[in-house]
């Protein structure tokens, strides 16, 4: 969807590594900016992630930072890594190192929504932007349920849905 509507350079984390694609398509430093948006709803293949996995199945109330860990390992020295995506728990196997010897910041938070909220609302009002290409689905209120699991098992290209009361 990002390459399709906003013409985004995209990696599927299955078929190449994201850590060296990053590198390669910036000349071997890195991007000046890396976004952990998935927090611990990350996925990737290998031992790290079977770990991570395992420490959640036995309740040790860690999260699995794997995307975070590939932004800081990404990141260009000097750079800033920006984590919105959402972690509840402790982070064990963080790249403290990495972060402090090579000068990265680390910038954090949820979306202040109710500060953006009336101009987005505003701007989409008046046309100037359409976030309706992120809607894929619409459902009844009362399907909730069933929407979310569709959206969590990533089912009929499940991306947002829109649910409508009565």
């Amino acid at each position: 969807m990002a390459r399709e509507k906003v013409g985004a350079e995209t990696i599927n984390y299955e078929e190449v590594g994201t850590l060296e694609a990053l590198k390669e398509m910036t000349g071997g430093r890195g991007p000046d900016a890396c976004i952990d948006a998935v927090g611990l709803e990350a996925h990737t293949p290998g031992i790290v992630h079977a770990y991570d996995r395992a420490k959640q199945a036995l309740m040790l109330e860690t999260d699995r930072p794997i995307a975070l860990r590939e932004a800081i390992m990404a990141c260009r020295n000097g750079g800033t890594v920006s984590v919105i995506g959402v972690y509840g728990g402790f982070i064990d196997k963080f790249p403290m190192g990495s972060l402090m010897n090579r000068s990265i910041t680390i910038r954090t938070g949820q979306c202040h929504v109710q500060r953006y909220m009336r101009p987005l609302l505003e701007r989409i009002q008046k046309g100037e932007i359409d976030p309706s290409f992120v809607i894929t689905h619409r459902m009844p209120l009362e399907e909730a349920p069933e929407g979310y699991a569709m959206f969590l098992k990533k089912e009929d290209d499940c991306i947002k849905i829109v649910l409508k009361p009565h």
